[in-house]
């Protein structure tokens, strides 16, 4: 048991620095910085890990990003809600695709709606010239990429039977 929670816990902080680096191959859409790595690695973390390392991976690459200045605030309910639902989702099915699928609703829609009043309390943006889905498409785009990079990886290591060997390693 001690041993399983401790490879989980490295394996965390090790996707954990994957996304903050990761975070380095970010781009601008509107008000927002996509970084695609960081929904890759949430899916990693929801298959291998389960949701709530998912999410306090999520939460900490988001805490290291802001600090280092590689994010912003919007960072948070994104990486979150994507990681949380599409944890669920793996955790619940198995199903590869649907926690891709879940990745991007958590993300893209949920996270996207959830930035709205993130942007207003905190990041001084008037609510008269920023609409409640204006986060919705930079998130999309993010995550959409993060889980497409997420479904071949983790196809190629399902082929070569790696997939199984270390879901079956870490309990």
């Amino acid at each position: 048991m001690k041993t399983t929670s401790t490879k989980k816990l490295a394996l965390a902080a090790v996707l954990t620095a994957v996304a903050v680096v990761g975070s380095l191959f970010s781009f601008p859409v509107f008000g927002s910085r996509c970084s695609p790595v960081q929904h890759m690695v949430n899916i990693l973390c929801a298959v291998l890990l389960g949701p709530w390392y998912g999410v306090a991976s999520a939460f900490v690459a988001s805490l290291l990003r802001n600090l280092l200045g590689m994010g912003s605030l919007l960072a948070f309910p994104g990486s979150m809600c994507g990681a949380l639902l599409c944890g669920i989702a793996y955790k619940k099915s198995g199903n590869l695709p649907l926690t891709l699928l879940a990745e991007v609703f958590g993300t893209g829609v949920l996270g996207g709606l959830l930035s709205y009043p993130i942007a207003i309390a905190f990041m001084g943006k008037n609510a008269g010239e920023l609409a409640f889905y204006a986060y919705v498409v930079p998130f999309l785009i993010s995550t959409a990429g993060g889980a497409a990079l997420a479904g071949l990886l983790l196809a190629a290591l399902r082929r070569t039977g790696a997939l199984e060997r270390a879901q079956s390693s870490l309990g």
